[in-house]
């Protein structure tokens, strides 16, 4: 199967899934409270299967549209119901119990995530050890001491096991514009402390990243240039070289290592090189010319040639894993739950209040890209996927935003402060400008994609 076709079966599942798991918390609820079900759809459009369950007939259903999905509740709001059922309609129900309701299906996606991350550090979540690569010259990196291979061992006083913990710790140290405190082990094995102080910083939400912005790099071993593989009419293939060429020097500079080689290439798009290389022990010089490529909005130059990878014991050693015992797992899922959404919560506010970048809202493109990436790469990373998302569903369905669960508990707090319910004109109203707040997040989602999946 494609890498396109992974990745879209990867996001199919996943979305179904919680989307499954988010309406079948409100379907429970409802169902325990005696509100009676008429359909549970997983998508929207076009059923393309179904069938009728349960005492009450309910009818399940798959649809087209796999980005999102429903259920439907007898309501006397929406069509005539008899009078012997009147007493199950949702509108009949007490404040309380609508409120359970539509509160389910959010609390749903939370449980899920709460599931997912204790199998995750059950099973042993791998990661990269957050060893610092090349540091950016007058970067807040910089400034603050960081230098090559230091290792992150703590950030405010959290430990770091991996780069996604270190990358966290700062987002979260960033979003708070909190001064903060870095242990680091350099090189020669000497600890040191730093410091970031991010209300002096400025940029550090932006579009590329938070560790670019800071001018953090993540350290890899340096490989011999020495080409493995070559990607079929690239370059690299046009121009001639093949399988064990190695690479010593371009426009007479010294090659050092693939690195140097790569950074000499990406800086260099349409421009023809002059490239020395050994050939079983004959010296060989080649005319290059990369083809350039759109990555996050610079033009770079690529080649079609892929490194030849040394001892995996070079590789192993960069590698860690975080492995928990099953009743240490669930104190660690709840507070990685809680973690993740007021992080979520506080992303967010950073966007509205401007301190970070809107363009680091995703939409189904690059939800769909992480999907297949993490799928394919073990059973814990995708459950971390999955978890992400789930906790992601939970929180914008909170949004008190109408048309969401989270506008639909608003008007029930204002009905219980009121005593009695919003008009069907303020909640038409109401319907009306979530739709379209929810057209313009969509809209800037897609917009971000398309931007990412051509480099604009």
């Amino acid at each position: 199967m494609s890498a396109f076709g992974s990745s879209l079966l990867a996001f199919i599942v996943a979305i179904s899934v919680l989307v499954a798991i988010h309406e079948f918390g409100h379907f429970w609820v409802a169902k325990r409270l005696g509100v009676k079900v008429l359909r549970f759809s997983i998508g929207f459009g076009k059923p393309l299967w179904g069938r009728r369950f349960g005492a009450d007939n309910t009818e399940f259903v798959i649809s087209a549209l796999p980005l999102g999905g429903y259920v439907k509740m007898l309501d006397e709001r929406e069509a005539p119901v008899a009078p012997d059922e009147a007493q199950r309609s949702f509108n009949r129900k007490s404040l309380s119990v609508r409120t359970a309701v539509i509160a389910a299906g959010p609390a749903a996606n939370f449980l899920f995530a709460l599931l997912a991350y204790w199998l995750m550090f059950v099973s042993g979540v791998p990661g990269l050890k957050p060893v610092v690569g090349e540091v950016a010259p007058e970067s807040v990196a910089a400034y603050a001491g960081f230098r090559e291979q230091d290792q992150l061992l703590s950030v405010g006083g959290k430990e770091t096991p991996t780069w996604e913990a270190a990358t966290l710790e700062l987002l979260d140290a960033a979003l708070s514009r909190d001064a903060v405190e870095i242990g680091v082990l350099s090189g020669d094995q000497q600890q040191r402390v730093l410091a970031i102080d991010f209300g002096e910083v400025s940029g550090a939400l932006d579009k590329g990243g938070l560790l670019d912005n800071l001018g953090l790099s993540i350290w890899r071993p340096d490989f011999p240039a020495v080409i493995d593989r070559l990607v079929p009419d690239a370059p690299a293939e046009v121009a001639g070289f093949m399988p064990g060429d190695r690479v010593v020097a371009v426009n007479g500079t010294p090659v050092d290592g693939w690195a140097d080689w790569v950074k000499y290439v990406r800086a260099r798009p349409g421009e023809a090189l002059r490239v020395n290389l050994v050939r079983d022990d004959d010296e060989l010089e080649l005319t290059l010319v990369p083809k350039p490529v759109k990555e996050n909005g610079e033009t770079i130059g690529q080649i079609g040639a892929y490194v030849r990878q040394p001892e995996a014991a070079v590789l192993e050693s960069m590698r860690t894993e975080v492995r928990y015992g099953p009743l240490e797992s669930i104190g660690k899922s709840v507070d990685k739950t809680w973690e993740m959404t007021t992080l979520t919560l506080r992303t967010l506010w950073g966007m509205v209040s401007g301190r970070a970048s809107v363009e680091n809202i995703s939409g189904p493109i690059s939800i769909a890209q992480y999907a297949g990436y993490s799928a394919s790469i073990g059973l814990a990373s995708f459950l971390k996927f999955l978890a992400i998302v789930s906790v992601s569903l939970g929180v914008l369905n909170l949004l008190p935003i109408p048309i969401l669960d989270g506008g639909h508990l608003l008007y029930n707090a204002l009905e219980w402060l009121r005593g009695r319910p919003l008009s069907e004109a303020a909640q038409q109203v109401g319907q009306q400008v979530g739709i379209l707040l929810l057209l313009i997040l969509m809209s800037i989602a897609f917009y971000n994609d398309i931007s990412r999946l051509f480099g604009a």
